[in-house]
């Protein structure tokens, strides 16, 4: 019995050592290294940069300078003054025009000369040579100068050329003295249309042009400014040469007349004035529109106050440039 349990307890040992799983054989050897030529090679970039574009000057244009010159008798002599300053900044206008005595320095300006030139015959001028006294003096007379040496001086000043052959664009203003209404001269006899425009009632006598007589511009329009852009003018210089009623000398029968006259036209030229981009406005002072013996010193303020806003002026002009035309 004892043997019989001895015999199976060796088989049964038998069985179970045949069952057992031979353990798992781990290798500790580390794999062969890769070869760099066996891994592809990636080129990393750096990120672009924007390119560096600079900045793009503003495109000027060609703007239409128009200078629009004002009436004042004697004191016009300053629009020379301004003229001057003008040139030695390289501002030239391309359209001029004027009213009364801006109507004169206008014309002589549009035919080619100068603030060199205009300065001289300033000086130069002799009072009589643009006096032609009305014979009789009261009665019938309507204005004790009749004009025509007015108009015979400016015409040979710009050599007889007419009004629309001058070498730049010009227009003079006048007044319609039956209908009150401006008149623009842009064609023909330009003396005769500077006589019409300065043709200050009760000095003057009336310029009769065709069915129509015209008496001095400073009555509808004391400074163009308005007849500038008419004539294309996208830029207007003003100059004001009028003063304030109450500085106004009226020690004569004109300066009498020409403080009406400034009375009459503050509040047009609030309005004429308040359209133009640059006024220019020369200390005068109480020099009197008969005062043509101060002919360097009504020049000289004009200059000063032309230099006095060529700054502003400069910085506008240059901003209309770069504006888009309308």
């Amino acid at each position: 019995m004892h043997l019989k349990r001895f015999a199976f307890a060796i088989l049964a040992a038998a069985a179970l050592s045949g069952c057992q799983t031979s353990p798992t054989t781990v290798s500790t050897e580390l794999p062969p290294p890769i070869k760099s030529t066996d891994v592809p090679l990636v080129t990393v970039e750096p990120p672009a940069q924007a390119a560096v574009v600079p900045p793009v000057a503003p495109v000027q244009r060609k703007v239409k300078i128009g200078l629009a010159l004002g009436g004042g008798a004697a004191r016009g002599f300053a629009h020379i003054g301004v003229i001057k300053a003008l040139e030695a900044q390289g501002i030239v206008p391309d359209i001029v025009v004027g009213t009364s005595a801006g109507s004169v320095v206008g014309a002589l300006y549009a035919a080619g000369n100068d603030a060199k030139t205009l300065q001289k015959m300033a000086v130069d001028l002799d009072e009589s040579a643009i006096s032609d006294w009305a014979l009789p003096l009261f009665g019938k007379s309507s204005g004790v100068l009749k004009g025509e040496a007015l108009q015979a001086f400016v015409n040979k000043a710009v050599h007889n050329v007419t009004i629309e052959k001058l070498k730049m664009p010009f227009g003079a203003v006048a007044s319609d003295l039956k209908t009150g209404q401006p008149i623009l001269f842009q064609r023909g006899n330009t003396g005769m249309a500077v006589r019409a425009s300065s043709a200050v009632p009760g000095v003057f006598q009336p310029v009769k042009i065709g069915d129509h007589t015209y008496v001095d511009g400073g009555l509808v329009a004391p400074v163009p400014v308005r007849f500038a852009k008419e004539m294309g003018a996208e830029f207007v210089i003003a100059v004001n040469i009028s003063t304030q009623a109450e500085a106004q000398a009226t020690n004569s029968s004109l300066e009498v007349i020409m403080q009406t006259f400034s009375i009459m036209g503050q509040r047009i030229n609030q309005l004429e004035l308040r359209d133009a981009d640059i006024v220019i406005q020369p200390p005068l002072g109480k020099m009197g529109s008969a005062e043509f013996t101060n002919r360097s010193g009504a020049m000289q303020a004009g200059e000063r106050a032309t230099l006095a806003v060529m700054a502003q002026l400069k910085q506008k002009l240059k901003a209309r440039r770069e504006t888009p035309a309308p």
